[in-house]
């Protein structure tokens, strides 16, 4: 659960839960072997049978830092202007020069 809510790598699971190799191979067991699904068959039978659920939202569920996608030592990332500024200019000029025609054309 802690991995599920925090968003992190199970190499930084606290050493509270035990060695996170150890964690994470007793949860894939679990999940190859249905104990997951079992559990939402329970909870769902006893939903049918209280008629009420306690329900989790998925928004409290943050990414991990370092999923966030900034740059490092990027303080902010730059308006669309600041951008528009920075970049060089453009390689073809803004018009092309007009051709004279001759008269008998």
């Amino acid at each position: 659960m802690w991995i599920a809510r925090t968003g992190a790598q199970w190499r930084h699971l606290p050493e509270e839960y035990g060695k996170w190799n150890s964690v994470f191979r007793c949860y894939r067991r679990w999940a190859t072997t249905g104990v997951f699904d079992a559990m939402l068959e329970t909870l769902a039978g006893a939903v049918e049978r209280d008629g009420r659920a306690d329900m989790i939202d998925s928004t409290v569920i943050r990414a991990h830092h370092c999923a966030v996608g900034i740059k490092k030592g990027l303080a902010r990332p730059r308006r669309l202007a600041d951008r528009a500024a920075a970049l060089p200019p453009n390689s073809t000029p803004a018009a092309m020069p007009e051709v004279a025609r001759s008269p008998s054309s």
